[in-house]
């Protein structure tokens, strides 16, 4: 059967742009690696959506990935059975090819400028382009600020944490979910979601088409990841391939867990990453820290939620500006994009990788 995902390669943190785009797939198993470059309103989106769709109307599974800039744009798609990938190389996600020709290449829409009339236009190029960058330093400063205010909650109330509970639960899921062997391991990294122009954006509607148990960690304060670390290794040592998606905040800790070859996932959710699709089981990870101390620091706790969240309103406010002024930058580039040159590439790359069906 096959089915459509979606995913993001780039996130928003308060450790500023987090980015997989470099770990999303192996090069020595692609067959194509098409490296998009080019600038804003090149048409890199559109040609990877025409892509995308024309391949699924093929019968074709299709992963999407999304721009955390602009969720409702393209950073990339992904073609498994074909082992063929087209991604945006551009900054902040630079990518270059590792064995060009063999296996990845250039493909450059950037030709299609009319390089005299945009240079009529630098001020403003450079303007938008200025306020952009701007706009993103204040949001990730913001987000840092908030990132430490909840980060500061997170251990304090993980010294109420019950351990020997959570160990024992833990190893109850793995007992009784991880049977057999899985196909060989290996993982697959995503972010589920990101912090954007239009709020926290989480694609939990992937995890219910990969996956028809899910497990919902009630999770307020970051206590989830020695559970999913922990399913994670017992996976691995099974064969169980998994896709492993990140904290934005803390790139090296799991934040949601994905075993498709057993139907299974574990998903986080808390205010802001609220999962509110069916649940094969729920685990309230926030039961398993003593009453007492949550009752001990209730004051400090509630005054930390109020300052995260006003700090992350600023940051997401500066998002938007930043969308505003990539926009801006767009509708000056447009005029001179030849879109019959664009258009014409777009049709050579899509029977290009039409053949390898």
């Amino acid at each position: 059967m096959t089915h459509t995902t979606h995913f993001f390669l780039g996130a928003n943190s308060g450790q500023g742009f987090q980015n997989l785009f470099n770990r999303f797939c192996d090069r020595e198993d692609l067959y194509d690696l098409v490296v998009l470059k080019g600038g804003p309103g090149a048409g890199k989106s559109t040609m990877m959506r025409t892509i995308g769709k024309a391949m699924e109307e093929r019968g074709e599974q299709v992963e999407y990935l999304y721009c955390s800039g602009d969720p409702d744009s393209l950073d990339g798609i992904h073609i498994p059975r074909i082992r063929t990938a087209v991604v945006d190389g551009t900054a902040p996600h630079v990518i270059e090819p590792k064995y060009p020709a063999a296996v990845d290449r250039y493909v450059n829409l950037g030709q299609f400028y009319d390089i005299a009339a945009a240079k009529r236009d630098r001020a403003d190029i450079l303007h938008f382009t200025q306020a952009g960058s701007a706009a993103y330093r204040r949001a990730y400063r913001a987000l840092g600020a908030a990132r430490q205010m909840e980060d500061s909650a997170a251990a304090l109330v993980t010294e109420g944490l019950d351990a020997v509970k959570l160990l024992r639960r833990t190893d109850g899921i793995i007992a009784r979910e991880l049977r057999g062997k899985g196909s060989g391991g290996g993982d697959d990294e995503r972010f589920l979601g990101s912090l954007t122009c239009r709020g926290p954006v989480w694609r939990f509607d992937s995890v219910q088409t990969l996956c028809a148990r899910i497990y919902m960690l009630q999770d307020t304060y970051s206590l989830a990841f020695p559970m999913l670390q922990r399913i994670h290794t017992a996976a691995s040592a099974k064969g169980f391939r998994a896709v492993v998606c990140p904290d934005p905040e803390h790139p090296d800790r799991i934040q949601h867990l994905l075993l498709p070859e057993l139907e299974l996932a574990f998903v986080t959710s808390r205010e802001g990453m609220a999962y509110t699709g069916p649940a094969y089981r729920r685990v309230r990870l926030d039961a398993m820290v003593d009453a007492a101390h949550y009752k001990r620091f209730k004051a400090r706790l509630r005054f930390s939620a109020r300052g995260a969240d006003a700090l992350r309103e600023e940051g997401l406010e500066a998002l938007r500006e930043a969308k505003a002024a990539h926009d801006q930058l767009e509708a000056v580039y447009h005029p001179h994009v030849d879109f019959n040159g664009v258009d014409q590439m777009v049709r050579e790359e899509l029977t290009r990788i039409e053949s390898y069906l």
